[in-house]
């Protein structure tokens, strides 16, 4: 990964988005994966006061895609979901914290697959996905 990034930067860019908007922040940045929480609360649950499905996916492809552009240039590429699947193991109740974690699989010239990991405050898993992403060049200007 770069090292010139840090989690600050990554929740600054991600602002006014999807991701602020469930509270999603990225808390580390490693060589070979990268990490972030989730609360679990009106914005992310379901009617029954548990975690949505939808959005541990949401956190999960969130992870997968900001790490898979450490893996590009790109100032001349870009990342763009092709596919993702999720297994969803437990529940989590209102007023937790959810905690992901990708880590790539395979990275290559083309495409990217990355595992992400989703757990609770006890460290149980509770969501566990597979996101693969395309390597696109940008359109010339």
């Amino acid at each position: 990964m770069l090292k010139d990034i840090t989690p600050e930067i990554l929740n600054t860019r991600s602002e006014n988005t999807m991701v602020s908007h469930l509270g999603i922040e990225i808390t580390e940045v490693g060589e070979d994966f990268l990490a972030g929480k989730m609360p679990v609360d009106n914005r992310t649950c379901r009617t029954m006061g548990i975690l949505h499905g939808g959005a541990s996916v949401v956190l999960a492809e969130t992870l997968g895609s900001i790490a898979a552009t450490f893996f590009i240039d790109r100032k001349t590429q870009y990342c763009a979901g092709i596919e993702i699947n999720a297994n969803h193991i437990r529940q989590v109740a209102v007023d937790n914290y959810v905690y992901g974690i990708a880590k790539p699989l395979h990275i290559g010239k083309k495409t990217q697959v990355w595992e992400i990991k989703i757990t609770n405050e006890k460290q149980k898993l509770v969501c566990i996905s597979r996101l693969t992403v395309a390597n696109l060049d940008k359109p010339e200007k």
